[in-house]
Formats: structure tokens, sequence, C-alpha cells
């Protein structure tokens, strides 16, 4: 059950519905958004059966909620929700464009894609420091010193950044140094490090599991926002598929299928989808058309000596060409690439 306040609710007000529904063995999860405030009854709501919430001073409205992710669920903000990354807006019309290498690898590196992907056109720099992969025996990542090295980058080229955890043990240190946790395909699942990153204040990326459907992507976003972190970001990035000629199936049809289910925004990242760089650029193009809250693309300057997944990554100017398309489609949908604060336009 969704309770929508009023718009000129008190404190007092709002921590009088608290206690009322918490007395009768409930819980409740207040949500400031943008545009409204609402508390979230997590429960038996049978017991709410006899008491007329309506009559509670400062309530708007009650909404049953049939979806078990209440906090998630389109009926919670039925505007879409807009997340702040250091000043970059994903969602509402605001778009993110995410790139960089799949691994932190050096500063040269680093820095010279950086430069590279900033001047394209993005708005978020990503690597990874710690890498999750398939074989024990690939390149893992160069843990806190690549956090040093991505975070040192962002700041040089004006860009927030983003990096996946993996273990609720790193959450703290990671924090340190991102913008913006990532939660890889991986871990989409993994309910204890949900709640680490939903227990802190930043934004989350958290993508799409390999064998998951959309529901399951938002009950895992509800492990976060239930733990009172509203700043969560979807990402469609493949599910498995039977065919052997993309990395995985790129499901474009989840981007308006998540729109019709939740506030939140949705991104695509075609790079892991396809596994291809060339068809990165119109599966791309197609997430956006669908009705995509951004794009996240590898980028790296040099593919063949790449540590983690050379081969989907595309070239800078590869980049910098489907920027400016993205950008034209953009117009086109009547949405605007966020800039950095700092960052002329």
């Amino acid at each position: 059950m969704l309770i929508i306040l009023k718009s000129d609710v008190t404190e007092q007000q709002i921590e009088h519905l608290i206690d009322r529904v918490e007395s009768l063995g409930l819980k409740a999860h207040l949500s400031r958004g943008t545009f409204r405030t609402v508390v979230g009854i997590i429960g038996d709501e049978s017991k709410l059966a006899s008491t007329p919430l309506e009559a509670v001073p400062g309530v708007s409205k009650v909404i049953p909620v049939l979806p078990p992710f209440k906090l998630a669920s389109l009926e919670a903000h039925p505007q879409p929700s807009v997340i702040d990354v250091a000043g970059v807006k994903i969602g509402g019309g605001q778009l993110a464009m995410i790139a960089g290498p799949c691994a932190v690898e050096s500063w040269e590196r680093m820095d010279a894609i950086g430069a590279a992907v900033r001047e394209a056109g993005a708005n978020i720099l990503r690597g990874g420091a710690f890498k999750p992969r398939t074989s024990p025996y690939a390149f893992q990542g160069l843990e806190e010193e690549g956090l040093k090295i991505l975070r040192a980058a962002g700041d040089k080229h004006g860009m927030p950044v983003v990096t996946e955890v993996m273990d609720p043990r790193r959450v703290d240190l990671v924090e340190q140094y991102t913008d913006m946790f990532q939660i890889g395909a991986r871990n989409m699942q993994n309910f204890v490090l949900l709640t680490a990153v939903g227990q802190t204040r930043k934004p989350v990326l958290l993508k799409r599991g390999m064998s998951a459907t959309v529901k399951d992507l938002l009950m895992s976003a509800e492990y976060v926002l239930a733990q009172g972190n509203p700043q969560v970001v979807l990402c469609e990035r493949g599910v498995k598929s039977f065919d052997p000629d993309t990395r995985n199936l790129f499901d474009v049809a989840a981007v308006p299928m998540t729109k019709q289910l939740s506030h939140l925004p949705i991104i695509v990242d075609p790079s892991h989808a396809t596994g291809r760089p060339d068809l990165i650029p119109a599966c791309a193009m197609a997430g956006l058309a669908a009705g995509a809250d951004g794009v996240h693309i590898e980028v790296h300057d040099c593919p063949e000596k790449a540590l983690s997944d050379g081969s989907q990554a595309l070239l800078p100017s590869q980049y910098a060409e489907l920027a400016e398309q993205l950008r034209g489609l953009a117009k086109l949908l009547g949405k605007e690439i966020s800039q950095p604060v700092g960052v002329p336009a």
C-alpha cells in the first residue's frame, strides 16, 4: 500500500502517520520524491482494514499496490524519477552518456580515454577497478589503485565516475572514490550487497542479471530502495540466449516494459548485450528510440591490448561518431544530454 501525502504536509503530520502505521505492527517507508512525498507500507496490509488512513491529517490518497516491488512501482511515483549523479541528471528527459574502458589499466590509458570520451560528449566516466571474471586466471582489476586512477581521471576531465562494487565489505572503500555504484549482472541478486549500497546515499546503477526477468530486476531495485536510498538507475545489458552470434540477447522490449512498471530510469548497455562493436551503434540507437534514459558503452583506444573485453569496445573515433548520432536522435525525441557541473556544453 502507498500513502500519497499532501503537498503541504507537515513533519508533525508525517511522524503521526508513521507512528499510527507502526503501532499496527507494519513498517512505514518514507520516500521524498521530486514531485511528492510517499509513505510505503510493508507488511500484512489486512491489519489496516479497519483504519481509515484517508482521515489521517496530511494524507492525500491511499493506493493499494499489487506488485511486490512497491517502492519501485509506477504507483509509488507517477512522475519519472530523476537521478542526480554529481550534477549529471538521468531520467525525466535527461540522458546519461556513460563511456570508458571495461577495466582501469593504467593512468596513461585512463587519462587518454577519459579525454576522448569527454570531447565526444560523454557525461559520466566508467571503468572497473574490481573485475568479476569467468576465469579466475583472467585480469581481476587494480583494486584501490584503480579506484584512485579512475577518480583522478574523472576529476581532470570534469566527469563524475561510476565503477562496480562486488563485495559488501568493499562498499565503504569504493564509496570514497566513486560518484555512483555499479552492481553487475552477476550480483543483481546479491541481496547482502544490495542492502549495503542501499544504506549509502550514492546513486546505484543496477544491471539486469543474465537470466533475470524485468520483474526480478525491479525486485532487486526494491532492496536498495527499502534501505532508504531512492537513487537507482536500471540497466538492460542483455540476457542469455541460444544464439551464439551475439554475446547476449539485447532485450530492447525491456525498456518500454520497465517504463510501464516503474518510475526508475533505465539505460541500455549494447556493449555487453551484443559483444560486437559492429552492432553497438544500431542497438544503442534502438534503445534510445525505445525510451531508454541513456547508454553505457565501452571505449578503448587500443582494444587489441585491452586487459578486459577489448573485443566489444569501440575506438574513440567510433564512439565520437555514435555520440553525434545519439545527440541527433535525442533532439528528435525531445530529450537532452545533461552536462557535468562546471563543464561547458
